[in-house]
């Protein structure tokens, strides 16, 4: 399998944070949309791209609690969406589309805490994977019409290195068998890198590119918070007394610098005419297909060949467009 997930030198350090990455470019006219862009690394995100002159859309489930996380924030606007509701969805696609704006900048940032029992929505479908994947298919999707008429637009899937551990469950992707809730996150995270390979294919042509980030692990976030103190102690991400260990050579990251490799994808000029990959440290992953066990020193992180397999990312496609299909005629019914 030929593949493009050759780093390309970009000069930044696992360490850059994302005011770093975007010194010296000015973002002024241009638009973006960040879902979740309102509470830890999203928050970062529409920190910097708004800072660097942005206007940012940020959609939220609770848009009045996303309205005071941004408070002070300029160039900021918050919207109603909910990545599991199709209507909310379209709402939120229609609304943009009606303002007639292009959009520069699609940052799939947004997540649902891992649960260990299994938890589904309305139409049967697993929890993280339909919001984490399947929403942000359906938004992204909407959205291609102010997307082309950016002249050059990237679409930012937000992944995990626990794209490792888990290739898509193709015959039972939402676990009704046997719910495994790491092997569930593991495959809506492979699935946002497939679904970054799949989407370069198709509308490259039209300007569009597509990537998934690894921003590397961030205590404070509410997915890391989750696990509770004890598992964080043991994956080597808080210290006795509980304080972040900050090690980002090691994948140990700041918001601040969790947040800059999302920024990197979406804005970085080293990346003109380069998509379909997966970015790691401000930089294009190296391929790593070596078994690697899960460490509390340096968790692994490298993309593997199963999460950028080309003929993946088409079954994908045509499978979340399936799940999508029949959601909404049942919608109709």
């Amino acid at each position: 399998m030929t593949h493009r997930q050759y780093p390309i030198g970009s000069g930044f350090s696992a360490a850059a944070t994302a005011d770093d990455v975007l010194a010296g470019i000015n973002l002024a006219g241009r638009n973006a949309i960040v879902t979740g862009g309102h509470a830890g690394i999203g928050l970062e995100v529409t920190r910097a791209l708004a800072k660097a002159g942005a206007l940012v859309a940020v959609a939220a489930r609770d848009p009045d609690r996303a309205t005071r996380s941004l408070e002070g924030i300029q160039h900021v606007e918050v919207g109603q969406l909910d990545l599991i509701d199709p209507a909310s969805i379209d709402t939120f696609v229609a609304r943009w589309c009606e303002t007639g704006r292009p959009l520069n900048m699609l940052i799939n940032c947004a997540g649902v805490t891992p649960s260990k029992k299994r938890i589904q929505d309305a139409r049967g479908y697993e929890m993280q994977f339909a919001t984490n994947h399947l929403g942000h298919f359906q938004l992204t999707l909407g959205l291609l019409p102010a997307l082309r008429a950016a002249n050059g637009a990237r679409v930012v899937n937000v992944s995990s290195g626990a794209q490792r551990f888990s290739d898509i469950h193709w015959d039972d992707p939402h676990f009704t068998e046997a719910y495994n809730s790491s092997q569930a996150y593991a495959q809506s995270k492979t699935a946002n890198v497939l679904f970054a390979v799949e989407l370069d294919r198709r509308w490259s042509g039209d300007g569009v590119h597509g990537y998934a980030v690894h921003p590397g692990v961030v205590v404070g976030t509410v997915l890391n918070n989750s696990a509770g103190e004890e598992a964080q102690r043991a994956m080597g991400l808080i210290d006795e007394a509980g304080r972040p260990i900050i090690d980002p050579e090691n994948g140990k990251k700041t918001p601040q610098q969790g947040a800059s490799t999302i920024v990197f994808a979406a804005t970085s000029p080293l990346l003109d005419g380069i998509g379909g990959v997966y970015l790691l440290d401000n930089d294009i992953s190296p391929l790593d297909d070596e078994p690697r066990q899960m460490s509390a020193v340096r968790p692994p992180a490298e993309i593997t060949s199963h999460a950028i397999d080309p003929h993946s990312a088409r079954r994908l496609w045509t499978m979340s467009e399936q799940m999508l299909a029949t959601s909404g005629a049942e919608a109709a019914e």
